[in-house]
């Protein structure tokens, strides 16, 4: 089965967490804090696999979860880092983070490889927070809650040259005379359900890959019919080949095909319309098409247009080195925009306040991720991380704002779910 669109929820390792111990040893009456750290978070991974084709593999997995990182030990024992989860896709395959809807990874060559969702670091025992003014810490931090994204993973075939057009025109003949692509083909619409790739060998030991794509129908780009789902696919062709039945013998008028399929390429994308396009003029073998060739040669008098009969293998040559020679003179050229993609830089001024606080009925609700990983990280079951807790939010302004804002000593704090007693 061809599926080349998940929807996915994945889940980094958490962190280890710290310990707090201290060594106790006969004859050694000050041993001191000996708390190790824990290891760090499994990280959820995505590779390219040149051996898949399809993202069938992961459609009936909602959720990835990465292991927890092992808890630090007294006597200095450190906690190991949770294994990687590696998930394989297809060569072609785009990753979105739906939250922000950028682009996480666009994996185009093989052996790429990207962190979707990072695991979290482990926390540190008592003995990393061991200084000269407090040589002995009785606290430790939890581990670092690993990154969770819901994730959209799009298989966009990588294809030098792209079928499209009407259904029943000829593509999957086309493409099964010019390569040893075997798609299946018929006399009834829609016979090509998936895309079908193939690669083309010319004579002077050129070659490229050509991508059939299934039968497109007015109102493609909106959803109606086959078309969108594959639409995507002729994002990434260099060349577009619009495939016309110059026939017209079902009744249709071979300039009212075109000029339906070259709209929905338009809604589409523009990126998608503005591609080079040639025109393939097929069966040509049938008594009509030389008629209807003509009348479309005086309607679009600047297009590149090759006439052809898939069926009895006739001026498919000719169209093949033409494709040749313009793929050399064409640069692959990135399909998204810098600012599509998730490692695109926002500068902000440094006075902007990491934390938000609103008021919600008689509660004052404080956000930030630095607050939130703060807390989960904090032992609250440990006074002196706790008192820590405090001084962090205090050196954040955290304090300071709730006063400004009208805070008064003994108002109910909530962080996540949790709800405090603002106290001096």
């Amino acid at each position: 089965m061809f599926v080349d669109e998940i929807t996915l929820k994945v889940i980094a390792g958490s962190g280890g967490d710290g310990c707090t111990s201290f060594r106790r040893e006969k004859f050694v009456p000050m041993g001191g804090p000996d708390g190790g750290n824990g290891g760090k978070g499994a990280n959820v991974i995505f590779t390219v696999d040149k051996g898949l084709k399809t993202l069938i593999d992961l459609r009936y997995m909602k959720v990835l979860k990465g292991e927890k990182g092992v808890n630090g030990k007294g006597a200095n024992k450190y906690g190991s880092n949770a294994e990687d989860i590696i998930v394989k896709v297809p060569l072609g395959t785009t990753i979105t983070d739906l939250d922000t809807n950028l682009i996480i990874a666009d994996l185009t060559h093989d052996g790429d490889s990207v962190v979707v969702a990072k695991g979290g670091r482990g926390g540190k025992g008592n003995k990393a927070f061991a200084t000269h003014d407090n040589p002995a810490p009785k606290f430790s931090e939890k581990g670092e809650p690993g990154e969770i994204k819901l994730i959209k993973c799009e298989l966009k075939m990588l294809a030098d040259v792209g079928l499209v057009g009407l259904p029943s025109v000829g593509k999957s003949t086309l493409i099964s005379q010019i390569s040893s692509s075997k798609p299946k083909i018929a006399a009834y619409h829609f016979t090509t359900l998936s895309p079908n790739l193939g690669v083309v060998k010319l004579k002077n030991g050129s070659s490229f890959v050509m991508a059939d794509l299934p039968g497109l129908i007015e109102g493609a780009s909106s959803g109606i019919g086959l078309g969108i789902e594959f639409l995507k696919h002729a994002m990434r062709t260099r060349i577009i080949c619009h495939v016309i039945d110059m026939s017209g013998l079902e009744g249709r008028n071979p300039i009212d095909d075109y000029k339906i399929i070259r709209n929905e390429l338009n809604k589409y994308s523009e990126k998608l319309s503005n591609k080079l396009e040639i025109i393939v003029a097929n069966k040509m073998d049938l008594d009509s098409s030389l008629e209807n060739l003509e009348a479309f040669k005086k309607e679009y008098k600047d297009k590149k247009i090759f006439p052809i009969s898939a069926m009895n293998n006739e001026g498919i040559e000719e169209l093949l080195e033409y494709i040749s020679l313009k793929l050399e003179e064409i640069n692959n050229n990135d399909l998204y925009q810098e600012n599509e993609l998730e490692s695109h830089m926002v500068f902000k001024f440094k006075s902007e306040k990491p934390y938000t606080i609103e008021k919600d009925g008689d509660i004052w609700v404080l956000k930030g991720n630095e607050i939130e990983r703060l807390f989960n990280m904090t032992k609250f079951n440990e006074d002196e991380a706790v008192l820590r807790f405090a001084r962090k939010l205090k050196g954040m302004g955290v304090e300071e704002e709730l006063e400004k804002l009208g805070a008064k000593r003994g108002d109910e704090v909530q962080i996540l779910d949790y709800i405090f007693e603002f106290k001096e």
